[in-house]
């Protein structure tokens, strides 16, 4: 890969398995928003990047080379070969096969921690729309200010201290509706115990959903969420309605509950779990595989 810096814009040359619409749009993340010329702008590290992909480029606006290598090198997951997952994944069989090729270009982001953990506890039964509003309100309220692009100002997500200025009458308000009690007890418990949740990623995968599970809003699809896309724990699965219905559509023989359908999983893809749970989760949501929705 070759970098190149043309005003406040990185273009990265040679960048391989890297699809901003497959990254931004397989159920990863909830602050980066497609723009109306197709690129995608978010906030994560404290920073705000817009990205686009211009033929086999990518550009990265509102960053300099030296902080694309100190932040976005690591966020984006640079280091990991996805051309060898795939093809790891390919081998299993052909359902992986053509998953991986229509999802090609996704990456598992490695996102903050503390972040993962409230946002995922807003996940729950709610809808992708309800969730990115529902942190952008608690980012904008009690988050610090980044800064302006594009015309719209963003604010980083709320530290543990800060969020827990807030009451559960103010975290409501921010449209996290039931949910606000499990954000400011979970909020509440982190800052009185000090712990650095952000550091359960050198935890072993078993120890870090056990101590996920403690907190209150979490049930096993919330920490398995959190585990995979804040934790970095490629070895579990996590199961909502669109990858029951695609493991039940191409593996299972029979009706199997929640976390026998992750158990199954995790027996088959073993370290490679969370790849395989994206790539299908990605396949199974766009082509309405189990769904009524029309087959492309």
């Amino acid at each position: 890969m070759e970098l190149i810096q043309r005003e406040n814009t990185v273009i990265a040359k040679g960048l391989r398995d890297f699809d901003p619409k497959h990254i931004f749009e397989c159920g990863q993340c909830f602050r980066w928003k497609i723009q109306e010329d197709g690129s995608y702008t978010g906030v994560a590290k404290g920073k705000i990047l817009n990205v686009d992909r211009d033929g086999d480029d990518i550009l990265f606006r509102n960053t300099s080379v030296e902080e694309f290598n100190e932040i976005w090198y690591d966020y984006f997951d640079l280091g990991t070969d996805y051309s060898d997952i795939k093809a790891k994944l390919k081998k299993m069989d052909g359902y992986l096969d053509k998953a991986t090729d229509f999802g090609s270009g996704i990456r598992i982001l490695r996102q903050d921690g503390w972040e993962m953990l409230i946002s995922f506890i807003i996940s729950s039964n709610n809808r992708i729309p309800m969730i990115q509003k529902a942190i952008e309100n608690l980012s904008r309220e009690f988050g610090s200010y980044i800064g302006e692009l594009d015309g719209e100002k963003y604010y980083a997500f709320p530290t543990p201290k800060e969020l827990n200025m807030a009451t559960q009458d103010e975290i409501r308000a921010c449209k996290t509706g039931f949910r606000d009690k499990y954000i400011k007890s979970t909020t509440e418990e982190v800052v009185a115990s000090g712990e650095d949740v952000s550091g359960f990623t050198t935890m072993s995968t078993e120890t870090c959903r056990k101590e996920l599970l403690k907190f209150k809003g979490v049930g096993s699809k919330v920490c398995d969420c959190i585990s995979l896309f804040g934790m970095q724990k490629y070895d579990t699965f996590p199961v909502d309605v669109w990858v029951k219905r695609v493991m039940q559509e191409f593996y299972l023989e029979e009706e199997l509950s929640l976390p026998k359908i992750r158990e199954f999983s995790i027996d088959m893809f073993g370290d490679l779990s969370g790849f395989a749970q994206q790539y299908l989760f990605y396949y199974a949501r766009e082509f309405g595989i189990g769904s009524n929705k029309p087959k492309k």
